[in-house]
């Protein structure tokens, strides 16, 4: 027998040993759930291992399982990863292999721990260098990585020694350089009773995991604060919190967590969540103070990204381009919609080595500039450049399937295509890889709204416009679309105007129907010429353009009228002008 095999057949005694353990038999999901992932992936199918496949194969979902409403799987994986840890620290001390879940992953890592003979074993799944504590009996960083990124720090910081004094304080921001590193701290329990101490500890792994699924911060956990003085790699900022009684509330909850920036060793940022008595016992009760938290700390607008956004708005950084300051520059150009944002970030994406122009999170960006740089374009060349994209977007998946990001711009793809059930099944993919993505969920939100389902889409844009640090112009299509259906047309108008100043398309459209239903001449004029001026109305006409972007033929057919209404010629309606 090969010593792989033999490998695998201790893994399934370590399998066949754990479901036989009374804190798992007595739970045949969580049961289910270990002997599937771990079968899977002995058989070579990790791919397959997704959050839907196991709610419908093991949870018994319908085939219309939304991870965004029933989040089952996560909260099992939880779970399992606790029993798993109880079984390691009692009776599976001292087996030869251990089987575990990583926060943030469905797919088994199988370890064996150091020999006394230092013989490592082999792992039938990669270790990545992840949340793992000391204290585990195994490798799961290189010392020989760490110099190598120490050695990297150091280069880069000597680089920028060098700029000269016109880029004195970009090197002084160096930090800011990077995808910030976040350190989540264990949470304390002031509550008095011990039996709460889940309520704090299960928290900061909460937020850890919610985390992972933005690919633009580099988040670890901590344990209790000593771990700070020996880490391995230092940190950026640090996350830490408490949990207490409710002052406010008897029986109730409150989780206060702070922010720290280690470079001036302030709080940054502060955020207090309350939980009521009632939702105390609730399953998903962390989960909920997670994502509240999280939606804040992973935005690129959220206060981990300050340094460089002003990094950005200050100076150049010709010459010291990266996958994170792209990325960066991107979501600019999101906010704002701006042609020179697009070509800056077009132009960061372009100066990438080539290793990092082919990644997934970068083809599905530099696809997305592609796609909506060619809406000003002729017919034939918009298609062409169409297709260009769409080449990008699925070598993007390709290298990146489980990449949120990645499915956010496939989804908007989509939608500038006018494939709208594809549009929306991204959206969902996206969704379900990051439900905590504010972005994903205000770009859904506006969607279903244009394509004529408002209802679903106004309780997500709300959502968003509470739960997002600052959140950007387009954020406001919904609440402008929303308040049009109800004819509260001051509130359209004042939604409109804001929303205008990053959609150069729909958003003087729905200026000029609220100013018609105020009866307001003025706005109409102050408006009209900016629709008329529009290049990708221009190009290919207004509502053939428009019919692309929105699906609902009765709100198609209210702005016709009212343009018409406006003195909108039916030539420009209906064809280049």
């Amino acid at each position: 027998m090969s010593e792989v095999s033999a490998r695998r057949e201790e893994i399934k005694s370590a399998l066949e040993r754990i479901l036989a353990w009374p804190e798992i038999a007595r739970s045949p999901q969580l049961a289910r759930f270990l002997d599937y992932i771990v079968r899977r992936s002995l058989d070579g199918e990790e791919q397959s291992i997704k959050a839907y496949s196991i709610a419908v194969d093991v949870f018994g979902r319908q085939t219309d399982f939304d991870p965004q409403a029933d989040p089952i799987v996560r909260v099992q994986a939880r779970r399992l990863r606790g029993l798993l840890e109880q079984y390691y620290g009692g009776p599976g001390a001292d087996d030869t292999v251990r089987i575990e879940l990583p926060v943030g992953r469905y797919v088994p890592e199988f370890v064996f721990p150091i020999a006394s003979g230092g013989d490592q074993g082999v792992a039938l799944a990669p270790v990545p260098p992840t949340i793992e504590l000391a204290s585990r009996g195994h490798v799961t960083v290189s010392w020989f990585v760490l110099l190598v990124i120490a050695l990297g720090a150091a280069a880069l910081a000597f680089s920028l020694s060098t700029w000269g004094p016109r880029q004195e304080s970009l090197t002084q921001a160096a930090g800011a350089l990077q995808r910030p590193r976040l350190t989540v701290v264990e949470f304390q329990n002031l509550t008095g009773e011990p039996a709460k101490l889940l309520a704090a500890s299960g928290l900061a792994m909460e937020v850890v995991t919610d985390l992972e699924a933005f690919d633009t911060v580099n988040v670890r956990f901590a344990g209790s604060p000593d771990a700070l003085d020996a880490e391995a790699v230092p940190s950026d900022f640090i996350l830490n919190g408490l949990v207490r009684r409710n002052p406010a509330e008897s029986g109730g909850l409150q989780y206060s967590v702070s922010l720290t920036d280690r470079s001036s060793d302030s709080v940054v940022w502060s955020r207090a969540v309350s939980v009521a008595a009632p939702a105390i016992g609730d399953r998903w009760a962390l989960d909920d103070v997670s994502m509240d938290l999280v939606a804040a700390l992973g935005s690129m607008r959220g206060p981990v990204h300050g340094r460089a956004r002003e990094l950005l708005a200050q100076y150049s950084i010709e010459g010291q381009e990266n996958a994170y300051l792209c990325r960066m520059l991107f979501d600019i150009y999101r906010d704002t919609s701006a042609f020179s944002a697009a070509e800056r970030a077009q132009a960061c994406f372009g100066k990438l080595i080539e290793r990092d122009r082919q990644t997934g999170p970068v083809l599905a960006a530099v696809a997305s500039l592609t796609a909506e740089l060619a809406r000003a374009t002729p017919p034939s060349e918009r298609a062409e450049r169409l297709a260009r994209a769409s080449e990008l977007m699925a070598d993007a998946l390709r290298r990146a399937p489980t990449n949120a990001f990645v499915w956010e711009q496939r989804a908007r793809l989509y939608e500038l295509m006018g494939e709208h059930d594809n549009a929306e099944a991204a959206y969902g993919s996206s969704l379900q890889l990051n439900p905590a993505s504010m972005d994903a969920l205000a770009a859904r939100a506006r969607h279903l709204a244009l394509i004529g389902r408002l209802q679903e889409a106004a309780p997500m844009a709300r959502r968003t416009i509470e739960g997002a640090p600052s959140p950007p112009r387009w954020y406001m299509a919904v609440p402008a679309l929303e308040a049009l259906s109800k004819s509260d047309y001051e509130a359209a108008l004042q939604y409109a105007e804001i929303y205008s100043q990053s959609d150069r398309e729909l958003g003087p459209i729905f200026a000029i129907l609220a100013a018609q239903g105020l009866g307001d001449g003025e706005i109409v004029n102050l408006y009209l010429p900016r629709v008329l001026e529009v290049p990708s109305f221009r190009a290919n006409g207004i509502l053939p353009h428009l019919r692309a972007r929105i699906a609902d033929g009765q709100f198609i057919t209210r702005v016709r009228r009212s343009l018409e209404a406006a003195g909108v010629q039916a030539a420009a309606l209906t064809g280049p002008f």
